[in-house]
């Protein structure tokens, strides 16, 4: 949802800030219609522009205008003039690396694999740092060799050398052949700068940096100063430094199109000055905490994220319906007009898997609680459920004060809330009024908040949705709990948990969800995470503007976090703030059919005469562009599953930069209006108002397909696409398979009984289909199918599809697989156009051969698509002969 404090803060420059007052219960109403005025102008007025937060940091001043009152204290530049020299005094061999005397402090390098290394200096006497990010500590023992000289030691691996230099410290990486892969700068080194953990390191010209999880601007941060300090901020600029969720991971693309990646795993605020001062350089440091990184050695993007997501854990495979479209709105109250837009999609035959209970659901405003009056649970669930559409109710960690609540009470007997440094209860005033915060840093407190959950989930609830969890504080001139605040008994600073508060608490929730749906996959959705996240939580990237600027956003902001780790990644599509257009809603519509997540989410609380953002708000015309590529979402469930499968096995994103697959080709680093979804498609979305044609660029490598009209093209080059407003340009790669089904109003309507095979094949082409029950355990027990299909083309021109069962473990409904292979050459005959030849298992000739068959095969002679519809036991390849004028398929 999520109004959140961006509405109270940022316009307390502009005004009055509101305080708090003495009874906040009395005067809540009237706030909120205040801030909701207050958000209109702001809208109209094209949103927050936060001064001059476009314009690159001044090296020597690194301090952001601060309109939003988002920052705990000014930010602290790092003072080069004054930075320490750690020498290394003497070296300790360990079994996994190797401790370094650095006089107050230790430096340790301990490798986990032969291409990740862990770096940390802390100080002599404290114990090793991992954030609650890192998932894996115990590795197998890697075998090296250790070189020690007056100057350097080095410890080599067969893919990494970790050189550590002496006289000032510092570190060297170098690949398996001994080329510096990233090293120190050491005019600068490494260390601790009055208290803050640094690293600069050299970089060239011709390298470019991605990842960084959810940043503004585009997706090449070379040259950006980066800030990550989880931020309530409401309408958020397109420029702004501070969004809601931190991901200190990174990758480094060098001109040779090796890549490296570094993890800088602190949980404090933290910055990147990414070549913005000087282009031979780069830095990251942090207000506090350890100096401890994790360096990655690629050579490919792909390697490094499998790497990564192995150390701070995988995207679980969600549930097939959480794939599905889902419609909210902050607003829909009473509660029968969810239903009502639930039905209004059935009635118009658009496919809806859920709907979203924002926080009117609640009593006042108290978590855990229902409006039994206006929403009352059970009825509302079946009547959603008649329909197949399920419910997501949102949450957030605010516990309203009030003696006459349980929750509190409970709150209260555990003694389960964040501190003061007087070790008094903090109180912050949000959406209920004056509130107090569960400190998720302590087991205990997580176990009570995850044993809540049952007050939704058991009234029908399918779905969590996470809101406010920064946290956000409306009444604090920081938009969040004070810096002082306490976690742990005390022992714990609010600097240190911030960054991983929402992270906690995902944590807790999935941990209440299991509790009270033992074997069915969790959905939890969070605005606020930590690197790891993508353990226990989908990320939507909270409250963004109905904009154009916003919808271009979309692009960089979900393939940096698809490249961190986050699979399962969304907007509010057409825009949470402000009123979107006719125009915007339609393109925003086509993007969101081809986002991980794809969630229509707005706000028009006190706007009632503002335009629904429902397919069908903006007439017929948008409302049938919505209902074709919703339509194409729900066909291609079979394709996006197996790529989450894809995501759980290996970390491979969903949605991925092109960088991702084609980092060879120099042409695509600076391209952030392009993607992949999935390994096979290319979305080449309209993101300029009133655009009717763009250029698209065709990597190098593949030779590529137009989606809609079957026009085919080699790769390297850049071409004009017409776009006209119901058409997206998309693509598919050479050498594909695209799983595919009809089209169902909602998940599991109908059973899966014909599997599609999409096939463009040059030379081979192959798939490794995934199948389950979509929604169990039960997978984890072995029970799936896993098949692979594999399409050649020989020199002839006839394509084999041979079929192999790799895995039978579940009772899958498919009874057939039709084939269509895509770009057959005209002419073909009219009459006869082909023969699929399918031997005859068990049927033996007396010279020796099979007895075959031929299956009817049909011709679209305007798509040049032949199809054949094969038996799904088949376990003989099956042969698509073509004949005619044309002579063989070439």
């Amino acid at each position: 949802m999520a109004l959140g404090t961006g509405a109270v803060l940022m316009l307390a420059q502009a005004g009055p800030a509101l305080a708090a007052p003495d009874d906040p219960d009395a005067q809540r109403g009237a706030e909120i219609e205040q801030l909701q005025r207050e958000r209109q102008e702001r809208a109209k007025s094209g949103g927050d522009q936060q001064g001059t937060q476009d314009q690159p940091l001044a090296a020597e001043a690194k301090e952001w205008p601060d309109p939003t009152g988002a920052l705990p204290h000014p930010e602290n530049p790092l003072d080069k003039e004054a930075l320490p020299t750690l020498a290394v005094s003497g070296v300790t061999a360990t079994a996994d690396g190797a401790l370094f005397d650095l006089g107050g402090f230790v430096g340790q390098v301990r490798l986990f694999t032969d291409d990740l290394a862990k770096v940390s200096v802390r100080a002599k006497g404290k114990d090793e740092f991992f954030s609650p990010g890192i998932v894996k500590r115990d590795w197998e023992p890697v075998e090296f060799t250790v070189e020690d000289s007056a100057t350097t030691y080095r410890i080599i691996t067969s893919d990494l050398t970790v050189e550590v230099l002496k006289e000032r410290f510092g570190v060297r990486m170098l690949d398996a052949a001994g080329n510096v892969i990233n090293e120190d700068d050491m005019r600068y080194g490494s260390g601790y700068e009055n208290g803050k953990p640094y690293v600069v390191k050299k970089t060239d010209p011709d390298e470019d940096f991605y990842g960084f999880g959810e940043q503004t601007r585009g997706l090449n941060k070379r040259g950006e100063s980066m800030r990550m300090w989880n931020t309530d901020n409401y309408s958020f600029p397109v420029t702004a430094p501070y969004v809601y969720a931190t991901i200190p991971f990174f990758y480094g693309l060098k001109g040779d199109g090796h890549a490296y990646g570094i993890f800088f795993d602190n949980t404090h605020r933290s910055y990147y000055e990414m070549a913005s001062e000087a282009d031979d350089y780069y830095y990251f440091y942090a207000d506090g905490g350890d100096l401890t990184y994790y360096f990655f050695n690629g050579p490919s993007i792909a390697d490094i994220l499998t790497r990564y997501t192995e150390l701070t854990g995988r995207q679980p495979l969600p549930a097939e319906w959480t794939l599905g479209w889902q419609q909210s709105k902050w607003g829909y109250k009473p509660g029968q007009r969810l239903v009502e837009i639930a039905q209004g999609y059935r009635d118009r035959k658009i496919p809806l898997d859920a709907v979203n209970f924002d926080i009117d659901y609640m009593d006042e405003w108290r978590v855990f609680t229902w409006n039994e009056e206006d929403f009352p649970p059970e009825e509302l669930d079946a009547q959603l459920e008649a329909l197949g559409v399920k419910s997501v109710t949102i949450n957030d960690p605010g516990v309203k004060v009030d003696d006459n609540y349980d929750v509190y009470l409970q709150g209260n007997d555990l003694d389960a809330w964040v501190t003061g440094p007087n070790f008094t209860d903090y109180i912050g005033d949000v959406w209920a009024g004056s509130s107090k915060f569960p400190d998720f840093t302590r087991q205990d407190v997580r176990d009570w908040w995850g044993g809540l959950h049952g007050r939704l989930l058991d009234r029908g609830v399918e779905g969590l949705w996470l809101d406010m969890n920064e946290p956000a504080v409306f009444s604090e001139p920081y938009h969040t709990a004070p810096i002082d605040v306490e976690f742990n008994h005390g022992t714990q600073q609010h600097t240190e948990v911030h960054n991983i508060y929402g992270f906690l608490e995902t944590q807790s929730t999935v941990q209440g969800y299991n509790q009270f749906k033992p074997g069915v996959r969790p959905f939890i959705l969070t605005r606020d995470t930590y690197a790891g996240g993508q353990r226990y939580a989908a990320l939507w990237t909270g409250d963004n503007v109905s904009s154009w600027e916003h919808l271009a956003l979309t692009i960089p902001q979900n393939s940096n976090i698809g490249i961190s780790g986050i699979a399962q990644v969304g907007n509010d599509i057409g825009g949470f703030a402000g009123t979107t257009t006719p125009e915007l809603m339609a393109r925003w519509m086509q993007v969101g059919a081809f986002i991980p997540f794809s969630r229509v989410h707005y706000d028009n609380t006190f706007q009632e005469d503002q335009p629904g953002q429902e397919p069908w708000a903006f007439g017929p015309q948008v409302e049938a562009i919505g209902k074709r590529y919703i339509e194409l979402r729900y066909r291609l469930l079979p394709y996006l599953y197996n790529a989450y499968r894809d995501a759980e096995l290996s970390g491979e994103p969903v949605q991925q930069p092109l960088i991702y697959q084609f980092q060879d080709d120099a042409n695509v680093r600076d391209i952030d209006d392009q993607y992949m979804f999935g390994e096979n498609l290319m979305v080449a979305p309209v993101v300029t108002e009133g655009q009717r044609s763009r250029s698209v660029y065709l990597p190098a490598g593949s030779r590529w397909t137009d989606w809609w009209s079957g026009s085919t093209f080699a790769g390297g080059q850049t071409i004009t696409r017409q776009a006209p407003l119901g058409t997206m340009p998309l693509y598919v790669r050479s050498d594909s398979i695209v799983p595919m089904r009809e089209v169902q109003q909602h998940t599991g309507e109908k059973p899966l009984t014909d599997l599609e095979l999409h096939a463009w094949v040059d030379g081979s082409a192959s798939t490794l289909f995934y199948e389950d029950d979509g929604w169990t355990h039960d997978k984890n027990q072995g029970e799936y199918d896993e098949t692979r299909f594999t399409a050649t083309r020989s020199a002839g021109g006839s394509v084999r599809l041979q079929q192999e069962v790799v895995h039978d473990g579940y009772d899958s409904a498919i009874t057939t697989v039709t084939l269509k292979v895509h770009d057959v050459p005209r002419p073909l005959p009219a009459a006869v156009v082909g023969k699929v030849t399918q031997p005859r298992p068990g049927v033996m000739r007396p010279d020796g051969g099979i007895t075959a068959k031929t299956l009817p095969v049909t011709y679209d002679a305007d798509k040049r698509v032949a199809t054949v519809t094969i038996p799904a036991t088949t376990t003989e390849p099956v042969t698509l002969q073509f004949s005619g004028r044309s002579g063989a398929l070439r």
